[in-house]
């Protein structure tokens, strides 16, 4: 089985997450009780996977382990969205040399409320700089973009490349794409550094953007139906049959 802490059912494959809730099965038949459950939701960080394992395995009666599994989906779905949406501006802003001030504005439009003070955002994002400058400081730690930050530490770290890429020119953040983290982001700056265009760069990475949520959606219903089968007891081979219907 996957290590918990490297589940992410946004950047793994459909069939890593079918063979995910498979070993599930396998060791449910194999240890009877409740206990392998119970340490297995105490090791699970990745949000929609835990609620599954939280919920489909309680009491509760399954049409409301069903509705509640729709409103978690649709929470995580547009959190998801917001911060890809984040990626997607500082990106456009990186391609045109925009003014921070105006990128700032543009990511705070994703929120219903700020996450933070624009005038803390750029003194955190200012602070990065002289973050990265000492010799050995884990710059994949400090530069790493990804959906699993929170929303203000996200925009503090675009923010920063935005700011970076204005001050010192965008052809100097290619010495960072290998601390990125996020194939997405990486891929946006990259494309920036080679000069494409700001406009066909927000297409691209809505496009983009649009393929990894439906995605992410369709893997978590098969993530559902995957732990109700388990949940009611279906052989092995009956629950693979529900994985191979999500699978091209």
């Amino acid at each position: 089985m996957k290590k918990p802490q490297e589940l992410d059912i946004l950047e793994m494959p459909v069939e890593g997450l079918a063979a995910y809730w498979l070993s599930i099965k396998k060791i449910l038949d194999a240890k009877k009780g409740r206990a392998i459950l119970d340490e297995e939701i105490a090791n699970t960080v990745e949000p929609f996977i835990l609620h599954l394992l939280e919920t489909t395995f309680s009491d509760l009666e399954i049409p409301l382990i069903r509705r509640l599994t729709k409103a978690k989906k649709n929470i995580l779905l547009n959190e998801y969205t917001i911060k890809i949406n984040l990626m997607r501006l500082a990106i456009s802003a990186i391609a045109s040399g925009e003014n921070p001030r105006i990128t700032v504005v543009r990511m705070d439009s994703e929120f219903a409320h700020p996450p933070m003070a624009e005038e803390r955002a750029f003194d955190m994002a200012t602070a990065m700089f002289d973050a990265i400058k000492p010799k050995g400081v884990n710059l994949d730690a400090l530069l790493s973009v990804t959906h699993k930050l929170s929303a203000d530490r996200l925009l503090v770290k675009l923010l920063f490349f935005v700011m970076f890429a204005r001050r010192e020119g965008r052809q100097d953040l290619e010495r960072f794409i290998p601390h990125m983290g996020s194939r997405l982001f990486s891929e946006g700056v990259s494309l920036a550094i080679d000069n494409f265009e700001a406009d066909f760069l927000t297409y691209h990475m809505k496009g983009i953007r649009d393929q990894v949520l439906t995605l992410t959606e369709h893997k978590m219903d098969m993530a559902m139906e995957m732990a109700l089968a388990i949940r009611n007891k279906h052989t092995y081979d009956d629950i693979f049959r529900i994985a191979r219907a999500y699978m091209p």
